[in-house]
């Protein structure tokens, strides 16, 4: 259980490196939980390994959702139309805390932070086509902390970078936006290349039919985000259309097992973002040892961050040998990526 000091620190870490630029709410009450103790001691509650602002934002948010009556809503634009300005949030968002202590302790203790930012696939889309043009074989693909699948069905999305070209599935009801920096321009075929297997591992998957699961993970999404809550809505809803499977359980452990079940004609795609920061580094290790193992029998690739540092990375094995390469550095939540590769021929219609 970490102490005061330390929950103070991740606070304040959390309010300078996640929120500055992304949420002013956020990274405001961040700041004053920080030299606040009562609500420490409250965020002291949460199971060990879990980024804790985040979940004691999602539990309060997630209450806030449920219709708890409480002067706090007026600060969530998620809830009210002409929210009141950050500023005055902090006394009523301890206050709600307060009142509402036993429920968020219990929220803190029971509930998981998990990946659900559809538009991560802006980055992974690019990703992919390269593993394409590389492996030339359908894609079956493995995500580590799959949540609800979302990030699964990046190919039933289209995709747009600052130009009037889409990319992806076209006839998609959802148009994912990000902005490419620098000087590399990432391959971007103009249709998805073919997937053949989507696999999700995750310790508590969600089931979007489930409303609460389902409002749990709308409750991670920040208040002032109300574009990943719509993209949020709209990616949901590929996921009753599609055909994903996903499996309770230890996704590191799990991985050897299923990926032995693939055929020699599809190429592994083990990918994950942002679940490795909740990943203990041994563990983390473990993971790539997992992979070079796999990549000593057959072609695999592997899309991950938060392992060694926040960049985005692409390793893999063609025919036993090993190529590392870090390909990008994101934004959190996939509004903008700068692409690292160099390529001859980096838009393939």
């Amino acid at each position: 259980m970490p102490n005061n000091e330390v929950l103070s620190r991740t606070f304040l870490t959390f309010a300078e490196k996640e929120c500055k630029g992304s949420s002013l709410l956020y990274e405001h009450l961040s700041i004053k939980i920080a030299r606040d103790d009562n609500l420490l001691e409250i965020c002291s509650k949460a199971r060990e390994g879990q980024p804790i602002p985040n979940l004691l934002f999602g539990a309060v948010h997630y209450l806030l959702l449920k219709g708890k009556e409480h002067p706090l809503k007026e600060y969530y634009p998620s809830i009210v139309n002409n929210s009141k300005s950050y500023k005055e949030s902090f006394e009523f968002f301890k206050d709600f805390c307060i009142n509402y202590r036993s429920e968020i302790e219990s929220t803190l203790k029971t509930r998981l932070v998990q990946t659900n930012e559809v538009r991560r696939c802006a980055y992974l889309y690019p990703a992919f086509c390269t593993i394409y043009e590389k492996a030339k074989k359908p894609l079956a693909l493995v995500e580590i902390g799959t949540s609800a699948g979302l990030q699964l069905l990046w190919d039933k999305y289209s995709y747009s970078y600052g130009q009037n070209v889409i990319y992806g599935n076209k006839d998609s009801k959802l148009n994912i936006t990000a902005e490419i920096k620098g000087e590399n321009t990432p391959i971007l075929h103009s249709t998805p290349p073919p997937v053949s297997t989507r696999i999700g591992l995750d310790l508590n998957t969600i089931d979007l039919n489930d409303e609460e699961e389902k409002l749990w993970l709308k409750s991670l999404i920040w208040t002032e985000h109300t574009d990943r809550l719509f993209m949020f809505e709209k990616a949901a809803r590929y996921i009753k259309e599609s055909p994903v499977s996903l499996v309770d359980g230890d996704g590191i452990s799990l991985l050897s097992k299923y990926v032995e079940n693939i055929p020699e004609d599809k190429v592994i795609c083990i990918f994950h973002t942002h679940v490795a920061n909740q990943i203990p580094l041994e563990i983390k290790k473990h993971l790539l040892q997992t992979v070079e193992t796999i990549g000593k029998k057959r072609d695999v690739f592997h899309i991950y961050n938060n392992v060694q540092d926040r960049y985005l990375h692409l390793d893999y094995y063609l025919d036993g040998i090993e190529s590392q390469n870090t390909i990008a550095e994101t934004d959190g939540h996939g509004k903008w990526f700068e692409w690292f590769l160099k390529s001859e021929m980096s838009i393939i219609q």
